[in-house]
């Protein structure tokens, strides 16, 4: 198995691990494999990626789209790092309200599933790659 997936204290939060092979070479790691995060549970249909770059100390967020547009996000850092944040806005959900944070480096290689009906944010100093399943709306912020 190419990752661990760790479920986070709200459980529709996943913190994915890839194994990482390294030699004298340099190394090699699976970025996504869909059988394996449908397999745990993440059954989405990524449509869009997206990169940004935030200087030190900037906090980006809380971004969210309504439904019928609410986007899912796989977050991973290429470059520095951020400290990551997802809060759960689904009304009637046990964990409304709630939040996870998570430190997302480019040296440890984490990515952090977050499901639609969350709020997301993060505090950077990196670049950072998103995929989605939606495409932004604009209206639906």
């Amino acid at each position: 198995m190419p990752f661990t997936f760790e479920r986070l204290e709200i459980p529709d939060i996943v913190l994915i691990k890839p194994i990482i092979w390294k030699d004298v070479r340099g190394y090699f790691l699976e970025a996504y494999k869909k059988s394996e995060f449908i397999e745990n549970g993440i059954d989405v249909e990524f449509i869009q990626d997206n990169f940004s770059h935030s200087v030190h100390g900037v906090v980006r967020g809380l971004h969210y789209q309504k439904n019928p547009r609410a986007q899912a996000k796989l977050v991973r850092v290429i470059g520095g790092e951020i400290f990551d944040v997802a809060v759960d806005i689904r009304r009637g959900s046990p964990t409304f309200g709630k939040w996870v944070g998570q430190r997302l480096t480019a040296e440890n290689k984490y990515m952090l599933y977050i499901p639609p009906g969350f709020a997301h944010a993060y505090q950077s100093d990196c670049f950072r790659k998103r995929c989605h399943i939606a495409t932004f709306e604009s209206g639906r912020q």
